[in-house]
């Protein structure tokens, strides 16, 4: 049973023994208000005592909870202020009135309680204890085209880094993740924790106005762009190919740039061991982002992505030759799309270099096999074709978001956006334990990869 619903209970069970006590008997409005404010007090009671004990606290809902509390504090407020006004007995229509208001309320504060779990990742296989912090880079070379004010680029960042003793010296390669479409920085936490906790720094950006929210240096918070939102979701047989190629150009185009900013300035600032002005940082973050910075291998890098995050890296693998190993979760590698000709796209035919390792939800699995037995031209197909290391592998009844957290963050949201029978913390153990072998391998050279086709 969710914790939203839990309380949602406990709450609803206050109003209904609240509008019983005064329908079945006559009561004066002076003793109703009075118990009222007494139901608002055990409410109260209720909301901080989920946030202050341990089984409310797993459930990660405190703001949630907060404004619950606060909430009924302003209705007891409300009834002490009337409390001495107007006598006689209440009316039942008023009190019943009162408690579907009440049900309204509650229903509509918990919303979040009843959208998200208590998901708080998966264990961790490695030995460090994983550390978090971030910032914002500022990309003076780009304005930022979904901007009115000439304003330039940003692109948050945000690190998972292994917690190392003071003074150690240890280096560890960079893995640098794209969201997908709408996503947003934490989609794959769990994959991200893993990797930290053995040995990574992980740096997880996020995309402006292609994100879901984000946060400029303004403290602002930037949504989804909504024409962005809305043709992404809407693309289908009937948008010509000259369409679809135009789209696919100018997202991959922000995208990579988006990546290459990140690295770059990364690189740099590792290098020199300090941030320039391109570094927008917290006075909290400031100290730990140089920590970071100074223990990060410039000369290992790692890229990778989910869904149009993992077309990205793709891309990025062919065009940077500081990439040495790039992994896509279930993303059309749509950066492979090179041109029309007579009214279709073509397709990447160059060898590529880097070892790439591809993730598939079942159904695209099936389907692209299918296709191009058919003699249709999928770019993920043919890239595998044209890959020196490649490889490709499915994990039976998923579907897109299995591979990432979100079906075990929001079972709601996963299903409305495609997760399928295979249970999702299962599919992610699977997939996080290829990930961290595929760069063990090809980054630290620890290894021999291998990967069934189907698990």
């Amino acid at each position: 049973m969710s914790m939203g619903l839990v309380l949602f209970l406990l709450m609803a069970a206050l109003e209904i023994v609240l509008v019983i006590m005064t329908c079945v008997r006559t009561t004066e409005k002076k003793a109703w208000r009075k118990n009222r404010l007494f139901v608002r007090i055990a409410e109260i009671v209720i909301a901080i005592a989920a946030i202050l004990l341990p089984f409310g606290q797993k459930w990660r809902l405190t703001g949630v909870l907060v404004t619950l509390a606060v909430l009924a504090f302003i209705v007891a407020l409300a009834i002490l202020i009337k409390r001495k006004k107007e006598e006689g007995a209440v009316r039942k229509s008023k009190a019943i009135v009162s408690c579907v208001l009440s049900f309204l309320l509650i229903g509509f504060a918990l919303v979040p309680a009843f959208v998200f779990t208590g998901y708080n990742g998966l264990p961790t296989s490695g030995r460090y204890d994983v550390k978090e912090t971030s910032a914002i880079l500022i990309d003076n070379t780009r304005t930022d085209s979904f901007e009115t004010d000439g304003s330039s680029r940003e692109v948050p960042v945000h690190f998972y880094y292994p917690g190392v003793e003071d003074g150690s010296t240890e280096r560890f390669p960079l893995i640098v993740f794209s969201h997908g479409a709408f996503g947003y920085y934490q989609s794959n936490t769990s994959t991200y924790m893993e990797l930290a906790s053995n040995g990574y720094v992980v740096a997880a950006l996020d995309h402006p106005h292609h994100a879901f929210f984000t946060k400029d240096t303004d403290g602002k918070t930037v949504i989804v762009d909504m024409d962005f939102l809305n043709t992404a979701m809407n693309l289908n047989n009937e948008m010509s190919n000259e369409k679809l190629y135009a789209l696919y150009t100018e997202w991959m185009s922000l995208r990579t740039a988006d990546v290459n900013c990140a690295v770059d300035a990364i690189k740099a600032a590792a290098a020199a061991g300090k941030t320039d002005e391109g570094w927008f940082l917290s006075d909290r973050d400031s100290g730990e982002i140089l920590s970071v910075l100074s223990m990060i291998d410039i000369g290992r890098i790692g890229l990778m992505g989910h869904s149009m995050g993992g077309a990205t890296a793709v891309a990025l693998g062919r065009e940077r030759d500081d990439v040495s190993a790039v992994i896509d979760l279930d993303g059309t590698m749509l950066g492979e799309y090179t041109d029309i000709v007579n009214g279709e796209l073509t397709v990447c035919e160059e060898a590529y270099i880097v070892p790439v390792l591809a993730f598939d939800n079942w159904d695209s699995y099936n389907d692209m096999k299918e296709y191009a037995a058919q003699g249709g031209i999928h770019p993920n197909v043919e890239l595998l074709k044209n890959a020196s290391t490649g490889f490709q592998t499915t994990v039976r009844d998923t579907k897109h978001m299995d591979f990432t957290d979100l079906p075990l963050l929001s079972p709601l949201l996963g299903n409305m956006l495609g997760s399928g029978e295979r249970d999702t913390k299962e599919t992610l153990t699977i997939v996080n334990s290829l990930v961290l072998a595929f760069f063990d391998c090809y980054l630290k050279g620890e290894g021999v990869f291998t990967v069934n086709d189907t698990y």
